[in-house]
């Protein structure tokens, strides 16, 4: 996965606006990158931990568009999530109302993905905020992300 890890640059905000971002820089074009976070075949390989399973996940992306579905983690709990596209340029940004509806119920976090090609090569740059999370859950819901975008140049670096 060679450079994926090694522009890792990651923060963390206090206050209302808090939450973090993470960089990375896949070696793979923009196109392939897009197609994992849009796709929902290839965006069930990579959100969640390995083993996890989707059960009827659906997107619409598309400004107004949602997506929804179940994540079934390996030890078996059901993670209903759902959310909706506020801003899709394509294939360079997507703003993506989300909600892990068992912590967040009817809140959502806003979660803006930004795509620059550099030669053959994407620098990803994601931020998570809205403030309805604590410390704690941030910080997991930041390493969990970062194993995300992990994956995602697993999926897209081989091909």
């Amino acid at each position: 996965m060679g450079e994926t890890r090694a522009t890792e640059n990651e923060t963390t905000a206090k206050g209302a606006d808090r939450g973090y971002t993470i960089t990375r820089m896949y070696d793979a074009p923009r196109e392939l990158v897009w197609k994992a976070l849009t796709e929902p075949d290839q965006f069930a390989n990579w959100f969640g931990e390995p083993g996890t399973r989707w059960e009827n996940l659906t997107m619409d992306v598309r400004p107004g568009g949602s997506w929804s579905g179940t994540m079934i983690v390996p030890d078996g709990r059901e993670i209903p999530w759902a959310g909706s596209y506020i801003e899709v340029v394509e294939p360079e940004r997507l703003v993506i109302a989300v909600a892990d509806q068992v912590v967040l119920g009817e809140e959502y976090e806003a979660m803006t993905i930004t795509l620059t090609g550099q030669g053959g090569k994407t620098e990803l740059v994601l931020s998570q905020s809205g403030g309805h999370l604590s410390d704690e859950q941030y910080e997991q819901a930041r390493e969990g992300t970062s194993t995300f975008l992990d994956r995602i140049a697993e999926l897209v670096e081989r091909r």
